[in-house]
Parts: C-alpha cells; sequence; structure tokens
C-alpha cells in the first residue's frame, strides 16, 4: 500500500476476518498512556482533543481562527496532518509512517468489512489502528473505550457518567413534552439539509425532535425546495450558521413557515466545535442538552451552568460571564 488513499480504500474490503472484535480486545487492553496519536479524522480529533490532548499529533483538517483562539495552546498550535478518513482524503501513506504515531485512531461505523480491513492494514503496515463506532447515543461506551485506548482510563470513566448524568437529563426534558418538528437548515440558502437518518441529524434523533426532512427518506445532506419545506411547516428551524438564521428570520419568503413565525429560528453555537456537527463528535452532546431543553416549555433554566461544566470537564475552558453570553447569543 503507498501514495494516496480515502477511507474506503483504507478501510475498505479486505479478505474475510472474522469479525470477532479484536479491534475493541486491543484496545481494552491497553494500559500504556500513548504519546502519539494520529487522528483519521475530525470525529477522532475531538475526542482526542478532549481525553489526551497532548497525544494529538496535528488536526486533520484546518480550524477557523476563532475555533483556535477557543482551544488555545498546545492545540492551537498544532499543524494541519491530513486525513484519512471520508472525502478528500489528503495523506500519503508514507507521511503517516514518518509520523511514527503509537496509535492511529478512527471514528465512525463499525462493521464486519471496516474491523476485518483495519486487521489487515494493522498486519501490512505494523501501526496500532483503531476503529470505534461513533453513534451519539453511545457516548459513554465511546468515550471509555477511547480513554482506555489512548492509556487514560480515568478520564474516559469521569467523562462518561458525566454523559450519562445528561443523557438522562435529556430524557427527563423530553418526557415533560411532546415531540416538535423540526427542520436542520444548512448552505448558503437554508435549502440543504439532513435527512432522515443521516449522522448530520442525530442531534435531533437523540434530543427528542422530528427531523421533518425524514420524509424525503434516509441518507446524508440533500437539496430541498423552499416549497417542500414551507409544505413541512416545521415548528422549528436550527442551524449553525448565524447569518443563515438572521436571513432566514428576516426573509419573506419564509415568513409564512410556522417556525418564523413564531420566531423560533435556533442557531447552535460552534465554538470551538459545532454543537448540532462539524464533526459529528461527542461535541455535539451538549448540542443534544441544548435543543432538548430550547424545545421544551419552560426547560431553559439550568442550561448556563451545564454549558458551563461542559466545557471546563470537556475542553478545559473556563467561561466567563460574558464569553457564555456571546457562546448562547444564537437567537435570531
Amino acid at each position: 500500500m503507498s501514495g494516496m488513499f480515502t477511507r474506503r480504500s483504507f478501510f475498505a474490503s479486505a479478505a474475510a476476518l472474522p469479525f470477532a472484535g479484536a479491534w475493541r480486545a486491543n484496545a481494552r487492553a491497553s494500559a500504556t498512556r500513548v504519546a502519539r496519536v494520529f487522528v483519521a479524522g475530525p470525529p477522532a480529533a475531538v475526542l482526542v482533543h478532549v481525553l489526551a490532548p497532548e497525544a494529538l499529533l496535528g488536526w486533520p483538517s484546518r480550524l477557523e481562527p476563532e475555533a483556535l483562539e477557543w482551544i488555545g495552546l498546545p492545540g492551537a498550535g498544532l499543524p494541519v496532518l491530513g486525513r484519512l478518513a471520508g472525502r478528500g482524503t489528503t495523506v500519503p501513506l508514507e507521511t503517516l509512517l514518518q509520523l511514527k504515531p503509537d496509535l492511529v485512531l478512527d471514528v465512525g461505523t463499525v462493521d464486519a468489512t471496516h474491523a476485518s480491513a483495519v486487521a489487515r492494514v494493522r498486519e501490512q503496515t505494523g501501526l496500532r489502528v483503531e476503529l470505534l463506532e461513533g453513534r451519539l447515543a453511545d457516548s459513554p461506551r465511546l468515550l471509555r473505550e477511547a480513554a482506555t485506548a489512548l492509556g487514560v482510563p480515568e478520564r474516559g470513566l469521569r467523562l462518561a457518567r458525566e454523559v450519562e448524568r445528561m443523557l438522562a437529563e435529556v430524557a427527563r426534558v423530553r418526557a415533560s413534552g411532546g415531540a416538535v418538528r423540526v427542520y436542520i437548515a444548512r448552505g448558503l440558502d437554508g435549502l440543504e439539509t439532513a435527512l432522515g437518518g443521516s449522522i448530520n441529524a442525530e442531534v435531533l434523533e437523540v434530543a427528542g425532535a422530528l427531523n421533518v426532512a425524514a420524509a424525503a427518506g434516509r441518507g446524508g445532506i440533500s437539496r430541498v425546495s423552499l416549497e417542500q419545506v414551507l409544505a413541512w411547516d416545521p415548528e422549528v428551524v436550527v442551524t449553525q450558521d448565524r447569518a443563515l438564521a438572521g436571513r432566514i428570520a428576516s426573509d419573506p419568503l419564509w415568513r409564512s413557515m410556522s417556525a418564523v413565525r413564531d420566531r423560533r429560528v435556533l442557531c447552535a453555537p460552534s465554538l470551538p466545535f459545532g454543537w448540532l456537527d462539524t464533526p459529528p463528535g461527542v461535541n455535539r452532546l451538549l448540542g443534544v442538552l441544548w435543543l432538548a431543553r430550547s424545545l421544551a416549555p419552560g426547560a431553559a433554566s439550568g442550561l448556563r451552568d451545564e454549558v458551563r461544566s461542559f466545557y471546563s470537564s470537556f475542553y478545559r475552558i473556563d467561561l466567563t460571564a460574558a464569553r457564555l453570553d456571546r457562546l448562547l447569543a444564537g437567537r435570531a
């Protein structure tokens, strides 16, 4: 294996090997703190930044200057190394080997094909390669497994317990009211959205909201027409783009929609990482609680304390009152 390769080729179908979870066993057996980690994509980058930032060799893609400002050193000073996962793979295998990582970590879908391919790559390169399931609802397990693989199990257990508490609070909030119909607005005009089952819509599903675009089918990100969105008539529009939220709230073409009439166009914070996605990693956990509280009548109280606690525990950022205000100022 040499040259450029994508996640599909990197984790492509290999000779049939039993899906016995050997990669899981290796991760669980790790008791030594890992010093050098190459991350295959953005979700893995956030995960390592949260658990063991000193081990992160670099970012898979360039972060915005404002995000780097929030991250601070040493993370803000790391190089952009490129990615092995998803579209736009940029890392030659030779470069990966020159970096001499103790661990190559990816977070995404785990099945027999991917697991056997990881085993094959590990055998061919001699590198330790781990692929961990990244579903949002299973974040406590992900944190525990990744922390063990990184050699920081105590931190993983502590954060996993925090996430379990957060998810229990989301369940309590969900039980206090019915499901709200929500549209995820993306793109310059708001007419890109996440279909049913999309990883980009997981925050809605875990928060107990109904994704109106699920009526258009299952998949990833898709273009839709304004007429279709108006026909769905969502009760809430949510985006991660503050400028887009403002345009939707003031555009006469959107005003016949219930969400716009009722001033329920919500903008999720996105620093240092998105609360809805970008990337679809553990950074979305706070977005689940934020959205559940935003949708349920009278459930917004206590959110500021939750945000402050999450940023302190996960990102090691102590939010001042002024900085917290700026972070949460996303309602159009």
